[in-house]
């Protein structure tokens, strides 16, 4: 299936189905704002619960925290983010359209390397098991030719984004003749900075004074809270404050689905090392962030690292985990060195000492910060990515089925009676009233029984219960497994633990 043609399925299917509707849409909705619905929601939460088990419960030195999205204005001086926090953009006059300068150069970096992966998937063919991926790339000359156009371009974007000369940035677009992407003009304006963050106001206070900015990002919550957790908890570096949250950012080009949006949500760890640590502790969180996702077996093809060609300014060290989405691979997590920057400003311009003190050291220090990043929507869009098929079944019929994993999937199993009669209802909404203590459930009696199968398909339900009028006689039914459609009979008593065995968690969590 074509990547475009995937993202505007995933569209249909998440509205058709109950996951994610356009917000205000009776208004005629909203720009980038998206509501999650009853599906939706729940498979959001499940995320939520699979990353905090993980990241929280599995740790003995990494507590939660939920902190306020309003903060004090001086929180957001001290963070650089009035200052620096900013998107390079480039409108192109013949469209009226306003594009990110960054983005333009990175999707034209991507088709590049679209061109070098058609490259390696064609010589894989070719060679079958033999081919050795490593040497092509080291010696064929298309891809060297290719990968050092590639490696060219990022140097130069980080030399002009380095000393902020935004004329080297739109000269940059122009020599890599980038056209505008629905028109293919190449008319542009200059590159010009615009700051991310929303400001309101608050209380009755109007003016300067009552100057309030929503957070646009969770970071900052957690590091102004460091020693509230670090003594209250009588906590030892190295240690984790974890925290999900809403944040907020003044996209310009907010688009692609649920991708990119003015409000959306963060899964955030920020683990406190001693200083000269770092290093050991940033590879500890990238191997640990990557063996995170791939418990999901959502394609390890599917992730790859990408190190930032342009560092923040708190930065020694970062990198993003990259996710083959409908529209390529883009950023779905952060791994981030950040150093003692962020510590050390909240320190200058409160006026509180934010330090450590080291028993075995015998001294006080600000420690270093590793932190993990991931932004919950793409997550989510990552999964629906990775188990939207459409399927041709050998009887020649068709299904739309959502493989998500059993443990994330939004509802876990369907109680079906075959026929609304015949004492089938009663005994079926019994087996459902045991089932749905531990685990979402529906019950569905309406249509023929295929057709129930394709609905729970299509809404990714792992498991269909079918209780029949031999279930009447040997308390036994039938339970129909979504990925093979495989049909096992089992007795009554057995279902529960069988269900809580496949969906289980623990599945995701011991790998």
């Amino acid at each position: 299936m074509a990547q475009d043609d995937l993202l505007k399925k995933l569209i249909s299917h998440s509205k058709e189905y109950g996951f994610v509707f356009p917000s205000s849409e009776i208004y005629d909705g909203l720009s980038a704002a998206y509501d999650y619905g009853q599906l939706g929601t729940e498979l959001k939460n499940n995320i939520k619960s699979y990353w905090w088990a993980a990241m929280v419960r599995m740790h003995e030195n990494i507590v939660g925290l939920d902190s306020s999205i309003f903060m004090h204005p001086m929180t957001w001086k001290a963070s650089g983010h009035l200052d620096a926090f900013n998107d390079p953009l480039i409108d192109n006059k013949d469209s009226k359209k306003r594009y990110r300068a960054d983005v333009l150069i990175e999707e034209h970096v991507a088709k590049i390397e679209a061109k070098i992966d058609k490259d390696i998937a064609k010589a894989k063919k070719r060679f079958g098991d033999a081919f050795d991926e490593t040497q092509f790339r080291e010696t064929n000359p298309n891809v060297l030719r290719r990968q050092q156009e590639i490696d060219g371009i990022n140097a130069k974007f980080k030399a002009a984004m380095d000393v902020e000369d935004l004329d080297a940035v739109k000269q940059l677009i122009v020599d890599l003749d980038i056209t505008d992407p629905d028109t293919g003009s190449k008319n542009w304006t200059d590159v010009r900075q615009f700051n991310l963050m929303f400001k309101t106001e608050l209380g009755a206070v109007s003016g300067d004074s009552g100057v309030i900015y929503l957070r646009p990002e969770t970071a900052q919550g957690i590091f102004v809270n460091f020693l509230n957790v670090q003594k209250t908890g009588r906590m030892k570096v190295p240690f984790g404050i974890a925290q999900i949250g809403k944040a907020f950012r003044n996209e310009i080009i907010a688009r692609q689905f649920i991708f990119r949006m003015r409000e959306f949500e963060q899964m955030e760890m920020q683990f406190f090392v001693k200083p000269g640590t770092q290093k050991e502790w940033y590879d500890y969180w990238k191997e640990q962030r990557i063996k995170w996702h791939n418990a999901l077996r959502l394609g390890a093809e599917n992730y790859r690292f990408h190190d930032h060609v342009k560092l923040a300014h708190y930065a020694d060290a970062a990198c993003d985990i990259e996710f083959n989405f409908p529209m390529g691979f883009k950023e779905l997590e952060g791994v981030h060195s950040r150093t003692d920057f962020d510590l050390t400003r909240h320190e200058e311009y409160s006026g509180k000492k934010l330090q450590y003190f080291d028993p075995e050291e015998n001294k006080n220090y600000v420690p270093y910060v590793v932190e993990t990043s991931i932004g919950l929507d793409r997550m989510f869009l990552a999964v629906l990515s990775a188990a939207y098929q459409e399927e041709k079944l050998e009887d020649g019929s068709e299904r739309t089925v959502l493989r998500i994993p059993p443990a994330l999937a939004p509802v876990k199993a369907a109680v079906l009676p075959l026929l609304k009669k015949d004492g089938l209802p009663e005994k079926a909404r019994e087996i459902l009233a045991d089932l749905q203590v531990d685990f979402n459930c529906q019950y569905d009696e309406k249509d023929a029984i295929g057709r129930r199968y394709r609905r729970q398909d299509a809404i990714g339900t792992p498991y269909c219960i079918t209780v029949d009028h031999d279930t009447l006689e040997d308390h036994s039914v039938t339970i129909r497994e979504r990925d093979s459609m495989t049909q096992d009979r089992v007795a009554i008593d057995k279902v529960h633990s069988i269900i809580a065995e496949r969906v289980s968690m623990r599945n995701l969590l011991k790998q």
